[in-house]
């Protein structure tokens, strides 16, 4: 049934809600302040890229990456697979536009990745050591 009161909804415009959240200091293990824009986002993008997707009850099931299935894997597979899994994992975030600049380093038993993550805010360097 639709409602007959003459109400029309003629624009909508979403509302942007601040990134403003607190500073987690990895170096020390605490809380220290707070942090907005690209600082915030620097902090997204980190714990993503740190969290592996399905291994946590209390988070969403789209928040997380998917690294665990890469150990034991070929380093060209994996060097393959880093670059979609990073991007699938970083989209999620709706102030993120793109990943891109995939560059690796290759170790025993590890890639390390060094990419450029494109946000609302601006571009973040940033790289990710993934063990296979």
């Amino acid at each position: 049934m639709i409602p007959q009161n003459g109400f029309v909804l003629d624009s909508f415009e979403p509302e942007t809600l601040p990134t403003r959240t607190i500073f987690i200091d990895t170096d020390r293990n605490r809380f220290s302040g707070f942090v907005d824009d690209i600082a915030a986002m620097e902090q997204a993008v980190y714990l993503i890229l740190n969290i592996e997707r399905f291994f946590c009850d209390l988070l969403s099931i789209n928040y997380g990456v998917e690294f665990v299935d890469l150990f034991g894997q070929p380093l060209d597979y994996c060097e393959a697979e880093i670059p979609r899994k990073i991007t699938e994992a970083l989209t999620q975030d709706d102030r993120i536009e793109s990943v891109e600049d995939f560059a690796f380093e290759r170790g025993f038993g590890y890639i390390h990745a060094m990419f450029t993550v494109n946000t609302f805010y601006g571009k973040l360097e940033t790289q990710r050591r993934v063990a296979v």
